[in-house]
């Protein structure tokens, strides 16, 4: 934890900027895919960002100020999916198509729900830190998997889903979830027992699983943190 709370902001604003444009600029480049890249841009910012809400010192204005970083690269990426900036890095990392508005659907709820939930939960509460894990680790691991493992073994009720991708939102999201509910509990952050919130975050896992699992397009950046949040306020996690 820092004392002062710019300097945490500015060390925040850094990390999600260098590894958001490091993706732009290896996918502009051709080293990888775009669809790779964003599905990279997708787990991994969760966990930096999450994990920088550690440096803000116990200040009201922490989670205000955290949700800057969040809204700002949102907010480019509306301004590039309506038109009004041009990055063609951002649109190669960022589209599955090389259209800018798709950028307007799946990237810009993803940004939303980090700004929403950084605002509400912040580090006082675990619920919204385990419905970003979910919808990072959980949702892009799950595409990524099932885009690699899709024959034969597609979901009976969701012809775009594969029992492979499924799994892989179940075991991703769980993971990472509980992954950093230790960091958090191991830096005094949250208070309690590891093995108290591992039924409950399974359940919450479960849950978001389903919902990612059905045939709806592009909205699962808002349906994942979503469930998320209801089970965790009636679980009280």
């Amino acid at each position: 934890m820092l004392e002062n709370v710019w300097l945490a902001l500015a060390i925040t604003f850094l990390l999600a900027l260098f590894w958001l444009r490091f993706n732009d600029f290896l996918a502009y480049k051709g080293i990888i895919s775009g669809p790779l890249s964003r599905k990279i841009i997708h787990i991994g910012t969760g966990p930096v960002f999450v994990l920088c809400w550690l440096l803000f010192p116990p200040v009201a204005s922490a989670r205000f100020l955290a949700a800057i970083v969040p809204f700002l690269i949102t907010l480019q990426f509306a301004l590039v999916g309506l038109g009004f900036v041009k990055d063609q890095a951002a649109v190669a990392a960022m589209s599955r198509y090389g259209d800018p508005r798709e950028i307007l659907r799946g990237p810009l709820f993803y940004g939303v729900a980090f700004v929403v939930l950084t605002i509400i939960y912040w580090k006082t509460s675990l619920i919204g830190i385990v419905a970003l894990m979910l919808m990072c680790g959980g949702d892009g691991l799950a595409d990524i998997v099932g885009k690699k493992v899709t024959q034969g073994k597609k979901l009976p009720w969701s012809v775009s889903k594969s029992w492979p991708g499924t799994m892989a939102m179940f075991g991703g999201g769980l993971l990472l979830s509980l992954f950093m509910t230790a960091i958090y509990l191991w830096t005094g952050s949250a208070s309690g027992y590891f093995w108290n919130y591992f039924v409950k975050i399974a359940v919450i896992t479960l849950a978001a699983t389903i919902v990612e699992s059905l045939p709806y397009r592009d909205i699962d950046n808002l349906t994942v943190p979503l469930v998320a949040v209801f089970l965790g306020n009636l679980l009280k996690l």
